[in-house]
């Protein structure tokens, strides 16, 4: 098991910086999720860690070594890929033991780390069988056993579950949960799936173009966001945004849009007063929308029109416009609404978040 440090970690391609000035303390045993939309460092991170890609500048440390000239075997780590990069003409046992006998380990011991893989797995009935006899959950339990054996001081993930169907990936991604909760190695892992980031990680370390926007644990880049772009990717359905001016009337601080006026309840709009005459960013989560009753007052509540519907069982979505932009509300099932429908909607003011209108940092 080990920590592993990313100091001022740096990528150019051809002058152009993939990733710039990453900085990440992995504590031992913790599993992390790098997590982002293609293109934005995280996949290039990985291979930095695991060796297959050179570094501009920086350092890394993976226990108390650094190993930015190591070669990949000699970093201790495991990689488990997309692909599931298994022989095709070797058994499953072969495939898993191939790495060990490499490394000419005894056969005894081998026996031992594949067995005990298989127990962890629940593939001890496949040991003899080959790749294309496997199912695409097994072919991936197999990559996963092939890491397991290895006994690695880290376990690199890039996007394993990005090829197999949607119940199969939740289910996998349990089953990897479990796994390092058992196995209590230190664990990197990739995706573009914010779902399978917020269910796996410890922490979470949201990136874009290059750069770490903010690391935490799930709930926290949840309820804290620190800028617009991590609380518009983390959270599905997304957040809703609009562009509203703050303005003091009536004795309180309004949220203004066409379409839109919001009051602020007073705890908000004690750190929001400086942006008296500005415009800035506000964002509501659908969740925290509903239709609202009699109860609502007109100040928390705003006119809507349909113009989707999304019938998810537990929760409809209704895609609505409000002024001129779009907003998605998660309302309960039992709402009975049409395509065309003007409805009110009304929102938990406790639950509002601010972005400042130029940085997009949150206020």
């Amino acid at each position: 098991m080990a920590r592993v440090i990313i100091r001022n970690l740096n990528k150019k391609f051809d002058g152009v910086y993939a990733v710039r000035d990453v900085n990440l303390d992995i504590r031992d045993r913790e599993f992390v999720v790098l997590v982002g939309p293609s293109g934005c460092g995280k996949t290039t991170t990985l291979r930095m860690v695991a060796g297959l890609e050179s570094i501009s500048s920086g350092e890394i440390l993976i226990g108390d070594r650094v190993v930015n000239e190591l070669p990949p075997m000699d970093r201790d780590i495991a990689m488990v890929f997309q692909n599931y990069a298994l022989y095709p003409h070797m058994s499953v046992y072969d495939n898993m033991a191939f790495g060990l006998k490499m490394r000419a380990i005894g056969r005894i011991e081998i026996d031992k780390r594949v067995k005990a893989a298989d127990e962890i797995l629940g593939i001890q009935d496949h040991l003899q069988r080959k790749p294309r006899q496997l199912s695409g959950g097994q072919r991936q339990r197999v990559a996963l056993g092939r890491a397991i054996v290895r006994h690695p001081q880290v376990f690199l993930f890039d996007e394993p579950l990005s090829n197999l169907d949607a119940k199969l990936r939740i289910q996998m991604r349990v089953e990897i949960k479990k796994i390092h909760d058992r196995l209590g190695t230190t664990a990197i892992y990739v995706t573009n799936d914010q779902v399978e980031a917020m269910t796996l990680g410890d922490r979470v370390v949201v990136m874009k173009d290059g750069v770490v926007q903010q690391v935490g644990e799930p709930l926290e880049l949840y309820n804290e966001p620190a800028n617009r772009f991590v609380a518009g990717f983390i959270g599905s359905p997304a957040m809703n945004f609009a562009t509203v001016e703050m303005t003091d009337a009536e004795g309180a601080l309004w949220a203004r849009h066409e379409g839109i006026r919001i009051k602020l309840p007073d705890a908000i709009a004690s750190r929001l007063r400086r942006h008296v005459g500005e415009n800035i960013t506000l964002g509501i989560r659908p969740e925290d929308l509903r239709v609202a009753s009699g109860s609502d007052t007109a100040a928390q509540s705003f006119d809507a029109v349909v113009e989707v519907i999304e019938k998810l069982g537990s929760q409809i979505l209704l895609d609505v416009k409000v002024g001129p932009n779009t907003m998605v509300a998660a309302v309960e099932p039992t709402v009975k609404a049409k395509v065309h429908d003007s409805l009110r909607l009304a929102l938990n003011p406790d639950r509002l978040y601010f972005f400042d209108g130029v940085s997009q940092a949150a206020i």
